[in-house]
């Protein structure tokens, strides 16, 4: 069995699986996401770490239970990617981390974007940069909080400050080391790359990449705090998104996968490690633990954190939503949206911090089902345009709390124009728990069940078809106006 833990922006779960893919029951923590002032968003290392202690006891203590033949042959960590946590040498926190979610670096994007500079970064390892990611975080501090970075030994993201904490390792998997200066071929750091951000000068934070199967044991101190044996093996990564992809069985070139979560994160499976965006700078490249393989990835900043806003507004309980659906035609009666709901924003395809939603199209006739219907669409869209940008071209797996709606589940699949093939069960850990075991060299059906299939209705697409051109040509106009 393997012990897999998922440290989520706010929730914390963990979870057994066996070779066979069975899981056990799940545990979850919270941890609290502080939102301030300056588009700041920050959280407590401390607190991350103890809501994993806390999960993985619960867990280990469900072994005998499950599987009572079979030991744990190790701890598999995914989690949040991007943002950026800072520690000294210990593994200590150097202030708060600072969120994926965080917008304070804003304005040094745009000074990137108008100069060069991200495009740049971009043709050289393939991340289109956003407020929230490693090397606008870092030109911030570097600017306005320069001591801070002194005083810190390694700046790197969340899981590998888990690991550190665990096992002591300075590391990073090459999946979080890919954005934004890693050339994930060669998996070193692309140098030219932090001098076109000026920050040479901090390379000496930057963790060196763990080499591809790379397990580390853990200590004696961590191992009595989660119930577990000194000397464990511990899997650092892959990060959520491409732990999801894996877990959900991505295998061939051009398969695609969604994330319907808090954030709508669009991936596909590819031999080439090209920029993934075009003319638009965005998404970003990842290693994986393959040779020659790498995701591509979209993460659009949409997703069910805008839903859950709308919701709310109308006083509309998430257990509603799939009756509410239904009871709006295709089309939402005539209303349509923009889904960008993030203050940072959007990062994929495109990247603007400034890209904010709106519904048209209301009426006296508008009722509250025509808002989520519209509000649904323009998700289902936004992720065919991703997944169009990637070069999407096999089935298509989803994933995340979104995709447990079956009426949202179709209208993805109209949208997209095939079948939808979800898997409701641990998929990102199921992914931290396939890496782990093909680094231990040990077989296992990593994936679980087979997924549920949500089949495309031809008049759906038909209609979306036509519907997704002139979500298009509305996000095209507002583009202007932002």
């Amino acid at each position: 069995m393997i012990i897999g833990v998922d440290v989520g922006t706010s929730v914390t779960k963990a979870q057994l699986v066996t070779r066979d893919g069975r899981t056990g029951p799940a545990h979850e923590a919270r941890s609290t996401v502080y939102t301030l002032p300056g588009n700041r968003v920050e959280q407590d290392l401390d607190e991350v770490v103890g809501t994993v202690h806390a999960v993985v006891r619960a867990a280990a203590a469900d072994a005998a239970a499950l599987a009572p033949d079979e030991p744990v042959e190790a701890l598999a960590l995914t989690g949040q990617g991007d943002g950026l946590w800072l520690r000294d040498a210990d593994g200590r926190a150097v202030g708060r981390a600072l969120s994926w979610m965080d917008g304070r670096a804003a304005p040094v994007l745009d000074r990137w974007s108008a100069d060069g500079t991200a495009r740049a970064v971009y043709e050289r390892t393939g991340a289109g940069l956003f407020p929230g990611s490693a090397g606008p975080l870092l030109a911030h501090l570097a600017e306005h909080e320069p001591e801070r970075l002194e005083r810190a030994d390694v700046a790197g993201y969340c899981v590998d400050a888990i690991v550190q904490r665990l096992t002591g390792e300075r590391t990073v998997d090459a999946s979080d080391a890919s954005v934004p200066f890693l050339d994930v071929v060669t998996r070193a750091y692309d140098e030219q790359a932090l001098e076109l951000c000026g920050l040479g000068a901090w390379r000496k934070l930057l963790a060196d990449p763990a080499p591809r199967g790379a397990l580390f044991p853990l200590l004696p101190g961590p191992a009595a705090e989660l119930g577990l044996p000194a000397g464990l093996p511990v899997g650092a990564g892959p990060f959520d998104i491409p732990a999801c992809g894996l877990g959900s069985g991505l295998s061939e070139p051009g398969q695609g996968h969604l994330i319907i979560g808090t954030t709508l994160a669009c991936q596909v499976l590819s031999e080439d490690p090209a920029p993934a965006g075009g003319d638009e700078a965005a998404g970003m490249v990842l290693a994986t633990p393959y040779a020659d393989r790498y995701l591509k990835v979209m993460p659009a900043m949409i997703g069910t954190a805008g839903l859950d806003w709308l919701l709310k507004l109308l006083n509309v309980r998430i257990e509603e939503l799939d009756a509410l659906l239904a009871q709006s035609p295709y089309g939402a009666g005539g209303v349509t949206a923009l889904p960008f709901l993030s203050t940072s924003g959007e990062r994929a395809p495109f990247v603007d911090a400034r890209a904010r939603g709106r519904l048209d199209g209301l009426s006296p006739l508008t009722g509250r089902a025509d808002l989520v219907r519209a509000l649904c669409e323009s998700v289902a869209y936004s992720a065919r345009h991703c997944l169009e940008t990637l070069g999407v071209a096999g089935d298509v797996t989803a994933c995340g709390g979104g995709a447990r709606s079956g009426e949202w589940g179709r209208i993805f699949a109209g949208v997209l124009g095939r079948d939808l093939y979800v898997r409701d069960d641990a998929v990102g850990i199921r992914g931290a728990a396939r890496a782990a075991w093909e680094a231990l060299g040990v077989p296992a059906r990593a994936e679980g069940p087979p997924p549920r299939v949500i089949r495309a209705d031809d008049e759906a697409i038909a209609h979306y078809e036509r519907g997704y051109a002139g979500y298009l040509r509305t996000l095209e106009a507002a583009r202007a106006n932002w």
